[in-house]
This record gives structure tokens, C-alpha cells and sequence, in this order.
């Protein structure tokens, strides 16, 4: 099914705790919807590809006002495939809410609304995606977004670190690795951060040590 005039493919809608970023520890409504462009070797939402209902905005909006709660994020799968995600954007920002959208970078974030706070899950050579970072997006960032970087080996955290020295000198954004949660060991990842003279910030998808690891829609 093609999502028609202002509805989505949506994979699923849940309320609960954010796990990863700025805005970790904090109750959140996540909005994920279907489809992805990339394969990441360590995804975890591979259900996202195929699985999604359509739904109208004011649909959408049903379902989320059954929560208190001002926090949302938009997710996938990548949430820039459907068009009309901007007016879903628009809507949440017009209803009051905080709106967060995680995007792999692979697509242009210029139309995303000054409003939302943007999650960038940029690419290491461990995710086989790296080919796919659209660069031109770090220029777009604000000095409030997050930049999310999952390291599968040492080898990605070295690509970071040079990426940051050579090319990323005049980003402001926050900078969070991510350890891939069944190939890189937290407590190796933190020992680099601890080593490397830049400031980064060590995320650990929280909402997997709260519930399973495997769990969908917490």
C-alpha cells in the first residue's frame, strides 16, 4: 500500500522510556515508520522494512493523545522516505509537543522543521552503509542535535576520531557512540573514549538493559 495525501506507513506506535541521546531517561511516544533505504549489518528494527499500516495525521494523533505525554520521536526504518512526515512534523510542533526524528543522514534534513531536534545515526564502516552519509547534512545541524555514530570495532572508532580531526572541525552538535550492542563490549568502547582527547559521549541504548534485548515496542 503507497501512503496517500497526508498518512504514513506506520510499523508501530508505543510509549516508552528514550534509551538513547540528549533526551535519555526521559518518557517518550515513538512514532516508528516503515520502510529504509540502508541494510546496516547491526540494525535491530529489520521489521521495519516490510511491516506497516497506513495512517491518516489525525489517526496518528488519536493514538498518541491516549498518553501523557510531550515528548514524541519519529523513527524507522528512515522516516525522510515518506513525504508526508513533514506535515506530521508540523503537526506535532503545532500541537506543543517536543519532536524528535532519528535519520540516518543519507537523506537531506534542509526541510526538516527549525523546531525538531535532529538525531543524525551517521555511518561507520562497521554498518557496510558508510558509502550512503550524505555529508552536506552536518552543515545542517544545530548546535542542540545529536550526532549518533554506532561502533562495531575499533577500527570504526578510529574512523570517528579521523573524520572528526580532518573533517568535522566546525561541528557544534553533540557527538554520541553507540557500542553495537552484540559486537563491540561497552567497557572497550568507554576505555577509548577515556583515551581520545575528543568529547564524545558514550550512549548505551538504555531501553535494552531495561527490557530484553530483542523486545519491539518498548
Amino acid at each position: 500500500m503507497v501512503a496517500t495525501e497526508k498518512s504514513l506507513l506506520i510499523t508501530e506506535t508505543f510509549y516508552s522510556i528514550q534509551g538513547e541521546g540528549s533526551y535519555v531517561g526521559k518518557t517518550c511516544i515513538f512514532i516508528r515508520l516503515k520502510g529504509c533505504n540502508l541494510r546496516c549489518t547491526w540494525c535491530d528494527t529489520t521489521y521495519s522494512f516490510h511491516n506497516g499500516e497506513a495512517m491518516t495525521i489525525s489517526e496518528i494523533m488519536s493514538h498518541i493523545d491516549q498518553y501523557q505525554c510531550d515528548t514524541v520521536e519519529i523513527t524507522g526504518g528512515e522516516p525522510l522516505l515518506q513525504k508526508n512526515v513533514y506535515h506530521l512534523m508540523n503537526e506535532l510542533i503545532s500541537r506543543g509537543k517536543k519532536v524528535l526524528l532519528e535519520t540516518s543522514g543519507s537523506i537531506s534534513i534542509e526541510e526538516v522543521p527549525e523546531e525538531v531536534h535532529i538525531v543524525l545515526d551517521m555511518k561507520a564502516p562497521g554498518s557496510g552503509e558508510v558509502e550512503k552519509n550524505d555529508y552536506r547534512n552536518l552543515k545542517l545541524m544545530k548546535p542542540t542535535d545529536d550526532l549518533k555514530i554506532v561502533i562495531s570495532h575499533e577500527d570504526d572508532f578510529k574512523w570517528v576520531e579521523d573524520q572528526y580531526k580532518n573533517s568535522w572541525p566546525q561541528l557544534t552538535s553533540k557527538i554520541f557512540l553507540q557500542p553495537s550492542f552484540h559486537e563491540m563490549p561497552a567497557a572497550n568502547l568507554a576505555e577509548l573514549i577515556k583515551k581520545s582527547r575528543i568529547d564524545f559521549n558514550l550512549s548505551l541504548q538504555l531501553h535494552k538493559f531495561i527490557y530484553s534485548p530483542e523486545a519491539q515496542g518498548v
